[in-house]
């Protein structure tokens, strides 16, 4: 029997965490912390097909996501709002963060059903719910298993200790969905938990999600494809060749990991050049003129922000 978050389960964690809460305005973190800064740096952007690919990879989200309305009308809005629910949990102030998750439980709780075919250890007719708790643990697990691994790639290393405290404090973030403790008890459990889960069958895509995955990763706009093309390389880089296989990526041939490392060497050369307002998000820019008490509007941070996360485009999904 799969043990789902409840209401109560959610307002218990979201109390214990306004507990913890020095500044509420600061929000979870606040500029002094390793989680802002990793995820301020735009360029960590880089691992977002990783991150989504290895979420629909589980079954159940493999299910789920395709099959909700907002999904089938637009999928990139979909992926795009997802960023900005992050974005506003991470960055926003206390009330933001707490006020997205109550919303986000609110869309999982509307989010069930039986999977429609037989995918790894699951059979045709299990019960899958968004409130699941594995599930839950596994796609913020790719997020900062992904951010980790990106940020290394192409920033600077971390530290055991600093990845430790990253790890730390992202435990607030699982606060926000009630499964704090179903989480690995460290960073290095974690990448243990990740790369186990990467070799097992319990990543099996669903016909559903390779459908969406290709779509995501191979958009119809042939103008966009020269920069897709490359970048699908380096998430299938980036992912297990079983993973990349089973959705269709295309690896670059015998030159696939080189193609792949030039791109994340002229990212990494290119990092430490840019001025912040290009190489920091603009939720991050954003938070820190909050936390400093600047109330103008930022008219350019919002032009940036709709690159990261702008409406998308109404398309029906793939069959």
């Amino acid at each position: 029997m799969a043990s789902l978050v409840t209401a109560s389960d959610l307002e218990e964690s979201l109390a214990r965490l306004e507990r913890e809460i020095d500044e509420p305005r600061a929000g979870l973190y606040g500029p002094n912390s390793m989680v802002w800064r990793v995820a301020r740096e735009a360029a960590v952007f880089l691992g977002a097909g990783r991150a989504a690919l290895l979420q629909l990879a589980h079954p159940f989200v493999g299910t789920a996501v395709p099959h909700q309305a907002k999904t089938r009308a637009d999928p990139v809005a979909r992926f795009q709002g997802t960023f900005r629910s992050v974005f506003r949990m991470v960055f926003g102030d206390l009330a933001e963060a707490t006020r997205e998750a109550r919303k986000v439980f609110a869309i999982h709780c509307r989010v069930h059903g039986t999977l429609p075919e037989d995918a790894g250890p699951f059979r045709r007719g299990d019960r899958f719910d968004a409130r699941d708790r594995d599930a839950q643990v596994w796609v913020l697990a790719t997020l900062w298993d992904t951010s980790i691994r990106v940020y290394e790639r192409v920033v600077r290393p971390l530290s055991k200790e600093e990845r430790e405290r990253y790890y730390a404090e992202s435990r607030r973030f699982a606060m926000l969905f009630g499964v704090e403790a179903d989480l690995p008890p460290s960073f290095v459990d974690l990448q243990r938990y990740a790369a186990d889960m990467m070799e097992s069958d319990v990543l099996t895509p669903t016909s559903d999600a390779r459908a969406l995955g290709r779509f995501l990763m191979r958009p119809g706009n042939a103008g966009a494809r020269w920069v897709t093309d490359a970048y699908g390389v380096v998430t299938a880089q980036l992912l297990s060749p079983r993973l990349a296989d089973a959705f269709g990526l295309d690896r670059g041939g015998p030159d696939g990991e080189t193609r792949a490392a030039r791109v994340l060497d002229l990212v990494a050369l290119a990092v430490p050049l840019l001025p912040p307002r290009v190489r920091f998000l603009p939720a991050y820019i954003e938070a820190k003129r909050r936390v400093a008490g600047r109330a103008e509007r930022d008219r350019v941070g919002e032009l940036l922000g709709r690159v990261y996360v702008g409406r998308g485009r109404s398309v029906p999904p793939p069959r």
